[in-house]
């Protein structure tokens, strides 16, 4: 019987409170490939999105298709709260090869609307804390001895979203980071890339905008979580181990349209 492309490894991934949407797909994912899974999730930041109880039940549902999966809350506007993260994933299984920096922190501002609270906080959830949590998860490695990181960004670099300037900001900071991360790191065996999903159904929009998406898009439909899960699956996988500094986008085409 083969053997497992993440068999014996660790993953954690962030922002996996909503059983709809990217996180959760990431896990389960990242299970069925046979990583051990630390879940990440903060439910007062999904608002009027949020799942209640959500990350405990994909934690049951992992277990009961037979993962090995810890689930952990965790404030990333607290800027202690990488480390424990990274801790946390230590103390579960000895170890921790993969990180999914997944979170992220959306709210609509224009420029008009823009408060320095909202872009301060945007930055720190989704900037700050992602470096961080590179910081502390590479601090494990030692010359060539290898681990993934993926990050997220959005759509910003091919078309215009001015009604989220904070987001946009922040994502636009991690797909720049990407290649100096990749090549900083690159000595210690861990590849560094970043992943734009495109419009994507998770859940928090009316089928009319899906339908609007599925009409434009050169795919003919929305991107799924599953899309990006199964990109994630291979970035993290043996298969991509000299794929690094790289960002990907997987949506079906949508980027060429402001190409």
């Amino acid at each position: 019987m083969p053997t497992l492309p993440l068999a014996g490894r660790v993953a954690l991934v962030t922002g996996a409170s909503r059983r709809t949407a990217i996180g959760a797909a990431l896990a389960r994912r990242l299970v069925a490939d046979g990583a051990a899974v630390v879940l990440h999730g903060w439910e007062p930041a999904d608002g009027e999105r949020a799942d209640p109880g959500g990350a405990a039940l994909l934690a049951e549902e992992l277990r009961a298709a037979g993962g090995d999966v810890v689930q952990v809350s965790a404030d990333l506007a607290d800027h202690e709260a990488p480390a424990r993260l990274v801790a946390a994933a230590r103390d579960a299984f000895g170890r921790l090869d993969v990180v999914v920096a997944n979170h992220a922190r959306s709210v609509r501002q224009s420029l008009e609307e823009l408060t320095a609270a909202e872009v301060d906080l945007t930055h720190a959830v989704n900037t700050r804390a992602t470096l961080l949590l590179v910081r502390s998860f590479a601090g494990q490695f030692d010359a060539g001895s290898g681990g993934r990181v993926v990050l997220f960004t959005s759509g910003q670099y091919h078309g215009v979203m001015p009604q989220e300037l904070p987001y946009i900001a922040s994502k636009a900071a991690l797909r720049e980071l990407t290649p100096t991360l990749a090549a900083h790191l690159a000595g210690r065996g861990i590849t560094v890339n970043c992943v734009n999903p495109g419009p994507n159904d998770t859940g928090y929009s009316d089928e009319a905008a899906w339908a609007w998406v599925a009409g434009r898009n050169p795919g003919g439909r929305a991107s799924t979580p599953e899309d990006t899960a199964r990109l994630v699956g291979w970035l993290v996988s043996d298969e991509a181990a000299w794929v690094t500094g790289q960002v990907v986008a997987s949506d079906g085409g949508w980027s060429t349209l402001g190409a």
